[in-house]
């Protein structure tokens, strides 16, 4: 067993439950509440949501098989690498648009996965 990547995975499932149910509640709820946004622009928006939802269940699925199969380690090469633009996406967007880092945590969450993928390559 590959701990690295349980931990990765264990990791990228946390990161799952905080985004439906904490940024399900702070995000996705007031995005589908509001009244001034178009309904084809709020439902993309929602639909993305999700697809973000379905990559971090994907995520900690792939790192999961990995741990217990070293023969499926291109599934962590991939999840690892998703995790890692991610984070580097969410940076530079924060950077670009001025915002604060805390008000878009979501690149500590995908840091920390990074991290502890890292060394499941080599361990």
């Amino acid at each position: 067993m590959n701990i690295w990547f349980l931990l990765a995975g264990s990791a990228s499932a946390l990161t799952m439950l905080i985004h439906c149910i904490l940024g399900g509640r702070e995000i996705a709820r007031p995005l589908l509440d509001a009244t001034d946004i178009h309904a084809v622009a709020k439902y993309t928006n929602y639909y993305c949501w999700h697809l973000v939802s379905l990559t971090l269940a994907a995520m900690a699925g792939s790192f999961f098989w990995a741990a217990f199969h070293p023969e499926g380690i291109e599934l962590a090469v991939l999840a690892t690498f998703l995790s890692t633009a991610f984070c580097v996406w969410n940076l530079g967007l924060v950077t670009w648009k001025k915002q604060r880092f805390s008000q878009m945590p979501q690149w500590a969450l995908f840091l920390a996965i990074t991290v502890l993928a890292l060394p499941g390559f080599w361990g």
